[in-house]
């Protein structure tokens, strides 16, 4: 049988294995950081008027540029966070992923660098080797905050070109302040580019970043619809930043790499922003329930401000995931020494879960 390694692919793709978490049939999934409301029947049928229209044009190529999704991106981005945005500012693609690696295209490549802080999300060093972008991991503190001196220390000796900043950061869940982003803004200066990697921001306690890219060329908010619109299946992400910024991804992003039915779909789901949104208020308050009483049986918490909680702390984490695994409940063993991490789910599906970290605690400890 031919194996990867046995083809003529690249030497850094040598002995990697794919990014994924794993996709077990159990009456509780929370390991993916799954928004677990389905979509309301209403928008149901948008979706299935705004699709039905779409395909009665799908011998002809969507709108290149999907200009009208971006500007109801805009206007989301304008409502929501109180900074006007223009869709000159907007770029969307197929998830965010698919928007960071259209920046590496753009800014990183063969002979230059990204850095990021790790733990964080691990995709970042693997859409950079998929670029052939070198990759700088710069450590976190112990608590996974940023110790801001030393990162941006980090950024002046590695010189890179590209700095992620996840915030909040996934797996540990802990956001970046406001005056941490401009410091190391400031020290990458004008030969990088800073992404602030914002999947989770509407689970924050705290507010969006995206007014520091008023005056910062070189600064970019990225965002998703997977988590807060409970759209994980439609795969739609999207940037703001600079015009410029908006210019230089087109110059690597496929032609009509948006298909006529996502941008359909995505429009569907923008019409219905209220909505949504209160079902992210709901898992907020969840989650706030479940780490108040993982706290309380005794767990050591991560300051958690997005969808999901990383807690510990234990000897083996994976025996410990495979014993929550076998009461019905799938959480994430990430790699993080001592830690695990657990989704917010529906009331029903946090009582499971927390019923198995009782058990955790008896058996285990932590």
């Amino acid at each position: 049988m031919t194996r990867i390694d046995d083809l003529p692919v690249r030497d850094e793709l040598r002995g990697k294995s794919p990014y994924g978490a794993p996709q077990l049939d159990v009456a509780v999934r929370l390991n993916t950081n799954e928004n677990p409301y389905p979509l309301p029947e209403p928008l149901v049928q948008r979706i299935a008027e705004r699709v039905a229209d779409a395909a009665r044009n799908l011998n002809r190529y969507p709108d290149r540029d999907a200009v009208e999704l971006r500007t109801e991106l805009a206007r989301y981005l304008t409502r929501t966070t109180g900074y006007e945005v223009t869709y000159e500012q907007v770029w969307a693609a197929n998830g965010s992923n698919e928007v960071l690696q259209q920046i590496l295209q753009a800014f990183g490549g063969p002979g230059r660098t990204a850095l990021g802080f790790e733990p964080s999300y691990s995709m970042h060093p693997l859409l950079a080797r998929g670029t052939n972008t070198g990759w700088v991991s710069a450590p976190r503190k112990d608590d996974f905050s940023l110790d801001v001196d030393a990162a941006a220390e980090a950024i002046r000796t590695h010189k890179p070109h590209v700095v992620f900043i996840t915030s909040p950061n996934n797996p540990t869940g802990n956001a970046v302040a406001r005056e941490d982003v401009l410091a190391l803004y400031e020290a990458a200066g004008p030969g990088a580019i800073v992404v602030v990697d914002e999947a989770y921001t509407e689970f924050s306690h705290g507010a969006s970043l995206l007014e520091l890219i008023e005056g910062r060329p070189n600064l970019v908010i990225s965002r998703t619809m997977s988590k807060a619109f409970g759209a994980a299946g439609l795969r739609l992400g999207y940037l703001a930043a600079d015009p410029a910024v908006v210019d230089a991804v087109q110059l690597v992003r496929l032609p009509y790499h948006l298909s006529a039915v996502n941008q359909a779909t995505a429009l569907a789901a923008l019409e219905y922003t209220d909505t949504l949104l209160s079902y992210v208020e709901q898992l907020k308050a969840e989650r706030d329930r479940v780490v108040a009483e993982l706290e309380t049986l005794g767990f050591d918490v991560t300051v958690a401000d997005a969808n999901f909680i990383q807690f510990g702390v234990f000897e083996d984490p994976h025996a410990v995931w495979q014993f929550v695994l076998d009461r019905g409940v799938l959480i994430r063993d990430n790699g993080v020494p001592g830690r695990l991490r657990v989704t917010v789910g529906t009331p029903e599906e946090n009582d499971a879960f927390l019923d198995a970290a009782r058990e955790v605690m008896k058996e285990f400890g932590a």
